[in-house]
C-alpha cells in the first residue's frame, strides 16, 4: 500500500503577500498534523534561473515577471518561516505552475512509494489546480485541503473547490483530514 505525503506548495513570501489574511495558520496546522502523524512533507517552491532564462516571453505568467523575482537571490522567494522545511524534509523547485514542472518530483514520489498526495498551497487557481489535475491524470490519489489553499479571489477559490475539484479529487478541510488520520491510526 502506497503512502501519503503532504505537498506544501508556493508558500513563499511573494505569493503569500497576495493571499487573504488568516490563510497561513491553516497551512501551519496541516503541516503540524502531518509531522505528528509521520506523514512525509514535501515543500514545493517556484524558483527561476537568474535573468529568467527559463521563462519564455510568450508565457503569460512567467514571461511578464520582473527578472529578479523568484530567483535564488530573491528574499521574497524564500519559504515562509512558519512552514519552513524541517531537517530531512524534501524541497523541490519548479519553474512553472504545476508542482511537477521542471523537476524530478515524480521520481521522488516513486522512490518514496507515495501514491496519495495531500495538497495545500497558494494559489488555488494556480499551483493547486494545476497539480491536482496533473496528479489525478497520473493516477495519484489526491486530497485537496480546502482551507489550506487560498486564492486572491475568494469567489474563484470557492468555485474551484466546490465545483471543479470535487469532481476530480477528494476535497477536505484540514480538521476533517486530521480526523481521518486519527481514525487510520
Amino acid at each position: 500500500m502506497s503512502r501519503a505525503a503532504l505537498l506544501l506548495m508556493d508558500l513563499q513570501g511573494n505569493h503569500l503577500s497576495q493571499m487573504p489574511d488568516g490563510y497561513l495558520p491553516h497551512a501551519v496546522h496541516a503541516l503540524r498534523m502531518a509531522r505528528a502523524a509521520g506523514i512525509p512533507v514535501i515543500h514545493i517552491a517556484l524558483q527561476l534561473r537568474h535573468g529568467h532564462t527559463d521563462a519564455h516571453p510568450r508565457n503569460k505568467i512567467f514571461g511578464a515577471l520582473p527578472p529578479h523575482l523568484f530567483t535564488a537571490d530573491d528574499p521574497g522567494a524564500a519559504i515562509h518561516p512558519d512552514v519552513a522545511p524541517a531537517v530531512g524534509e524534501i524541497v523541490v523547485h519548479k519553474n512553472r505552475v504545476s508542482a511537477f514542472a521542471g523537476n524530478n518530483l515524480r521520481q521522488i514520489l516513486a522512490t518514496q512509494d507515495i501514491g496519495h498526495l495531500v495538497l495545500a498551497g497558494v494559489s488555488t487557481a494556480g499551483v493547486v489546480l494545476s497539480t491536482a489535475l496533473q496528479a489525478a491524470d497520473l493516477d495519484f490519489r489526491v486530497t485537496v485541503l480546502s482551507d489550506a489553499c487560498a486564492d486572491p479571489s475568494r469567489d474563484l477559490h470557492d468555485t474551484l473547490i466546490n465545483e471543479l475539484l470535487t469532481r476530480r479529487v477528494e476535497v477536505a478541510t484540514v480538521e476533517a483530514w486530521g480526523h481521518s488520520l486519527d481514525a487510520a491510526a
